[in-house]
């Protein structure tokens, strides 16, 4: 079992700690690997690192940082099978959602990538005579970026290449539960050729590695994507010094069946949504508003297809859901399971911690249905398998319950009539909502984000991949020989 150091400037470098924490695989409880604590001297090495190499990489011309970019996709698409076994051992996703995770890594390095000859500012017309107006893109300096577990690869990648094509440099810390994939992101990037120090990798809890890199002075802005709480101390933090911050927060999103909808199609929709990734997304459909006409109906076809998905070790192709990460998070479900039935919520199926032969950590899919607005289960996210059933009587009704809650990430609803979809789309508060589909299944090139308590008004990957990372200058260039005044001349 490997022991890992902190990645500086180009090398592993030693901890000034003394403490290690261990990479477990939640299915089986097999230790994958031994990771070195960094302490807040180690933050300012990596910080130092960074600003050092920044001149020389923000000024390195945008389509040659792509160049590095493009072939660490290559990369990447070559070694994707062995990194998705590496995923769905280190995070638990089934091996097929695994492979997903590393593709969409891969789509993100190639779209970032394409930005590197799509630096784009705008020109304008100055209301002065012999006088030009234009706005460039600046990069911002060294990043903090801060990662969760759910998606290892993707969500780093999300991050760290839009940054990098932009020019700035980058100090990350990885979650302590999946460290792994982020390891093999950075060692791909380094074999594509990115010079030393433009990206450093620490190690350890966010109370203490998170909080440094939060607080310490040479970091330009921050990179968040996690819970809620986390997110409104770190956005509250940042302010008390203007450090830019951009955070990407949890999800209590809303699947809306109506009346006309394609039930089975309906189903598959919530199947996916609710239990893919074990539930562990900010985008999983833990809400479904259903139509009182179709209830009964879409609740029996609901309940035939989650008693028959096979809880078990990703790697297995029969598993279609696997463990969830940790013990913390087994807790945290089978707490709310408790809850949604002290609210009198009535549990159709699932609630219990699941034993598939295996030592790890497995919940089974759970349905809640009698769900009222005001209950926990309906308004607090969870991020396991567990979905919650409330029933309405029309399209206004449906929505009203959908927005009935502090975030506002994804949202989906399924019916026939182009005239609820279109109402749906106008009147739900969400940054992404879906016609006929699942609340899951965001793709690299539209931008990605919410609103309310899912986000600050940043959006990640699509055409806000680079903004998030880089800095709008107005240029005034007057060639008129002699001084003009704006709004006064």
């Amino acid at each position: 079992m490997q022991e890992y150091q902190l990645f500086i400037h180009g090398e592993w470098v030693g901890s000034s700690t003394n403490d290690t924490f261990d990479d477990t695989n939640p299915a089986t409880l097999e230790k994958l690997a031994t990771l070195q604590v960094a302490s807040g001297d180690d933050i300012t090495r990596a910080v130092r690192s960074a600003q050092e190499t920044f001149t020389s990489w923000s000024e390195t011309p945008p389509p040659k940082r792509a160049h590095i970019l493009f072939k660490a996709a290559r990369i990447l698409e070559e070694r994707k099978e062995e990194l998705a076994r590496l995923l769905t051992r280190e995070m638990g996703k089934v091996i097929s959602e695994a492979r997903g995770d590393i593709q969409e890594a891969i789509d993100i390095t190639l779209y970032a990538a394409g930005e590197g000859r799509r630096m784009f500012g705008e020109t304008t017309t100055s209301e002065l005579k012999n006088k030009f107006c234009m706005t460039i893109l600046r990069p911002i300096g060294v990043i903090g970026m801060i990662t969760p577990w759910n998606f290892p690869m993707a969500i780093p990648a999300w991050k760290v290449m839009p940054a990098l094509v932009a020019g700035n440099t980058i100090v990350m810390k990885p979650a302590s539960d999946t460290p792994l994939l982020t390891i093999r992101m950075v060692e791909v990037l380094m074999e594509a050729g990115l010079p030393p120090g433009v990206i450093n990798l620490v190690f350890g809890p966010g109370s203490t590695v998170g909080r440094a890199i939060v607080h310490h002075p040479g970091i330009r802005a921050i990179s968040f994507t996690g819970s809620l709480e986390t997110g409104k101390w770190i956005v509250s933090e940042c302010g008390k010094v203007m450090k830019r911050v951009s955070v990407e927060l949890g999800g209590k999103n809303p699947i809306l069946v109506m009346d006309d909808a394609d039930l089975d199609l309906a189903v598959d929709g919530v199947i996916w949504g609710a239990f893919g990734t074990t539930g562990q997304r900010c985008t999983a459909a833990s809400r479904v508003i259903v139509h009182t006409k179709v209830k009964d109906a879409f609740t029996d076809r609901l309940l035939v297809r989650t008693r028959a998905l096979n809880l078990g070790d990703g790697l297995l192709p029969e598993t279609d859901v696997g463990p969830v990460i940790n013990q913390s998070q087994l807790d945290k479900i089978e707490h709310y399971a408790r809850i949604g039935q002290d609210e009198g919520a009535v549990l159709l199926t699932g609630g219990h911690v699941a034993d598939p032969g295996l030592p790890g950590y497995f919940f089974e899919p759970t349905i809640f249905t009698d769900v009222s607005q005001d209950m926990r289960i309906a308004r607090e996210e969870i991020f396991g398998p567990v979905v919650a059933l409330i029933t309405v009587s029309g399209i206004d009704e449906a929505i009203e319950a959908a927005n009935n809650t502090d975030y506002g990430l994804s949202s989906s609803i399924y019916t026939r009539d182009m005239t609820r979809a279109f109402r749906a789309i106008e009147k739900i508060d969400a940054g992404i909502t879906y016609i006929n589909s699942s609340t899951i299944g965001a793709e690299v090139h539209l931008p990605f984000g919410g609103v309310k308590g899912t986000g600050n008004g940043f959006r990640e990957a699509g055409t806000d991949a680079v903004k998030e990372f880089t800095e709008v200058k107005a240029v005034y260039f007057d060639y008129s020989g002699k001084l003009q005044k704006a709004q006064i001349d």
